[in-house]
């Protein structure tokens, strides 16, 4: 089954809250090299005007991730995991994810778009906390290769 071309414009509800914690920050930090202090240390993050130890930008792609995944999952979006490769991310950072936070991710496809058999899905999550305040809207392009 091809990717589903009018799946463009369609939106998914929000995610469950993904909590962020100290430990997963940290972990991620040392996962990705993150060593600015305001990752693992409160004083250090408090001391720069945070409330409490920040995610490094690119934590943000573990809530996106969860978003995305409502479309990959979804029979009608004819998707093939198997055949997936990441095109692309990028963020686009309103307020760093602190430590504390409770994060919703909204997913909005913007684009399908079949080039040389291949499908192009683009997609958008705006990451929010409970309260609606914006810390980050996550692009992603997956590429979907075509049948043989």
């Amino acid at each position: 089954m091809p990717v589903n071309e009018s799946f463009a414009g369609r939106s998914y509800p929000p995610t469950a809250p993904y909590q962020v914690g100290r430990a997963k920050i940290a972990e991620f930090a040392e996962a990705v090299g993150a060593v600015d202090p305001v990752h693992t240390d409160v004083d250090a993050a408090r001391a720069r005007g945070y409330v409490d130890v920040i995610a490094p930008p690119t934590f943000a792609v573990l809530v996106a991730q969860q978003a995305d995944r409502q479309l990959i999952t979804d029979p009608e979006a004819g998707i093939d995991f198997t055949r997936v490769v990441h095109g692309e991310q990028r963020f686009t950072h309103h307020h760093p994810l602190v430590a504390g936070d409770e994060i919703t991710a909204t997913l909005t496809v913007d684009t399908v778009r079949v080039v040389g058999g291949h499908a192009m899905v683009t997609t958008r999550s705006e990451l929010r906390t409970e309260a609606g305040e914006p810390r980050c809207t996550a692009v992603s392009t997956l590429v979907i290769r075509g049948e043989d």
